[in-house]
């Protein structure tokens, strides 16, 4: 698979002189197309602040950021802003959904900005989307009405509106109880499966299990990466002892 996203010698500093954090020393990392990678690591390591740069919602200090052949600190803002929302998808732990809007609208609002003469078939597309989801019935609800599952659901349709080479996530399920945290994992292997590359923080092994690779960062480093073998009929367990291992060696 040829590489989509890839960063090099990623260098973040946040603060100034003797208040200045290195928060990201020097990262290498490279995703390829339709490729389910997760981050892992203690609070404060980079996981966030490596997925926000990479996804050009954040600048680097030094090093270089390429997505689809394109070096993103050479676009400007309108550049990048048209790349995050044509080839780009984000879930966040807490949805930021406008609270005057219904599910179906908020869903759709971001899609409709480049592309208002075909309403109809941005609902439409919508429409499957929800059913896909498995939220079909809650699309005149307001947000206030429906479940932080079914919310979280909600903002997975809308991250998949413009069909994106790559979904960012960070901490996803971090809000969720058990059941609808398996609920959204499952939704999320199903969209990997599908071709969507997908980048996820996690500090869940459960979650982190279901990737193809798990990355290990610490003081803002990546110190060791897990590529699992074949996706098809795996064993969460092992994955996770797995998991478990590297985070022990790692003292994470």
């Amino acid at each position: 698979m040829h590489k989509i996203l890839s960063g090099k010698n990623l260098v973040k500093t946040y603060g100034k002189e003797k208040e200045a954090s290195k928060v990201l020393n020097g990262v290498n990392v490279a995703i390829s197309a339709g490729e389910f990678v997760a981050v892992m690591g203690p609070s404060g390591c980079g996981k966030s602040t490596l997925l926000f740069v990479l996804s050009g919602t954040d600048t680097i200090d030094s090093g270089s950021v390429e997505f689809d052949g394109e070096e993103l600190s050479r676009l400007n803002e309108n550049e990048l802003a048209d790349i995050r929302r044509t080839k780009i998808g984000f879930v966040f732990q807490q949805p930021t959904m406008l609270k005057n809007l219904n599910i179906l609208d908020n869903i759709i609002l971001s899609a409709l900005q480049g592309n208002r003469k075909n309403a109809a078939n941005t609902t439409a597309k919508a429409r499957k989307l929800i059913e896909k989801t498995g939220i079909v019935g809650l699309e005149e609800r307001d947000i206030t009405e429906v479940s932080g599952g079914q919310l979280q659901r909600a903002s997975i349709c809308r991250a998949l509106m413009n069909e994106p080479e790559i979904l960012f996530a960070d901490e996803p399920t971090g809000a969720l109880n058990s059941k609808s945290s398996e609920e959204i994992m499952a939704l999320f292997v199903e969209i990997n499966k599908n071709g969507t590359a997908i980048f996820l923080v996690t500090h869940d092994a459960k979650v982190a299990s279901r990737a193809d690779r798990v990355l290990f960062m610490k003081d803002g480093a990546i110190k060791t990466e897990l590529t699992f073998g074949d996706v098809d009929g795996y064993d969460l367990e092992d994955r996770m002892n797995q998991i478990a291992v590297h985070m022990r060696d790692l003292g994470i």
